[in-house]
């Protein structure tokens, strides 16, 4: 049998890794007056949760989805504290059994938080357990087999799940339809990647310059999971070749031997625009056939590197496959044909 090459941990991937959980505990804001960003959300969190508070009932289901890295598990957190209740945390590839949730569940207390991570990934069984543990606060329980099996209806106290997903076209339109508040987490603009990354400077005790601020910030792809670790990066190079001083002239020295471009694309960014430019003639090309070309999983293609280059307008999705635009071969140093017919946008 062969064994699939794991792939190495990107520095600007939005995907956790494992040097990032002791980092995420000491910079993650804890109220949501210290949140930075998205500030849609936090309006609407704060009016449903201060109207929850005033009835003294649970918040009802909240659903966020997004890209990696925006913050889901974050805001998860903050609105337990915010409610002054327990929150629970388990993702969906956990849950494998009906058992398993059941066994969760149960230890809830009332107005506590069940924390779902890529709650597209339960099971359809698992599902159909929830969904009367969610609108009915009910857990029907079947006893024994064959013949002789009884169901049993237990009640459950009022409590608030909090699901979390990158892929909100995966969930089932039943899952989907029991969430009482949903909403969409946006990569940030540059002015709130700046204010974070000032906040994880002085949490660090990092000394840094604006300039240096905006330097990280341009290169964080919107996303602060990959602002604070650049930052790091940045400030042990400053640690090693300057004086401790995160400058303009440190931080880009920094970042290019880190192989980060002046928009946050690596080696892998560039791998697979290139495919598409120099392999297919710019596309249009199918996912699958990108992935084969560059050794990838389409998933990964189409989860963490592409809402990125969607976002840049370095990609286009068309009925017949991705396109590379005139941006991707202008930021790559290519020639690009005016010739070439722009091929019709698949929305959606």
């Amino acid at each position: 049998m062969v064994m699939k090459k794991k792939s190495p941990e990107r520095l600007i991937s939005t995907k956790p890794q494992s040097e990032d959980v002791s980092l995420d505990t000491n910079l993650r804001p804890h109220r949501l007056d210290e949140y930075i960003g998205q500030d849609r959300v936090k309006e609407n969190l704060k009016i449903a949760m201060t109207a929850a508070q005033r009835r003294k009932e649970a918040l009802d289901h909240v659903l966020l989805y997004g890209p990696p890295g925006l913050g889901k598990t974050t805001l998860a957190y903050i609105i337990a504290a915010e409610m002054g209740v327990n929150i629970r945390i388990t993702s969906g590839p956990a849950v494998e059994r009906p058992g398993d949730l059941a066994a969760i569940i149960t230890n809830l207390r009332a107005n506590d938080i069940l924390f779902i991570d890529e709650v597209h990934r339960l099971g359809r069984v698992v599902e159909e357990v929830l969904y009367p543990a969610m609108e009915d606060f009910a857990l029907d329980l079947i006893i024994g087999k064959g013949p002789g099996a009884r169901s049993l209806r237990l009640s459950l106290p009022k409590f608030t799940i909090i699901g979390a997903t990158t892929r909100f076209a995966l969930l089932s339109p039943p899952l989907r339809d029991r969430f009482g508040a949903v909403y969409r987490l946006d990569f940030y603009d540059q002015k709130a990647m700046q204010d974070i990354i000032r906040r994880s400077a002085k949490i660090l005790k990092v000394e840094i310059e604006e300039a240096g601020v905006e330097e990280i910030a341009q290169r964080a792809r919107g996303t602060p999971r990959v602002a604070n670790r650049l930052l790091r990066r940045v400030r042990d190079y400053a640690q090693v070749k300057a004086d401790g001083k995160i400058t303009y002239a440190v931080a880009v020295e920094a970042l290019h031997q880190l192989e980060v471009d002046s928009l946050g694309l690596d080696e892998v960014d560039h791998k697979v625009l290139k495919a598409i430019i120099e392999k297919f003639d710019g596309g249009p090309v199918g996912l699958d056939t990108i992935a084969a070309a560059i050794s990838e999983e389409a998933d990964t293609i189409m989860d963490v590197y592409e809402p990125y280059l969607l976002q840049l307008g370095f990609l286009d999705r068309t009925p017949r496959g991705r396109v590379a635009t005139k941006l991707a071969y202008e930021h790559l140093g290519l020639n690009y044909s005016k010739d070439r017919d722009k091929q019709p946008r698949l929305i959606g």
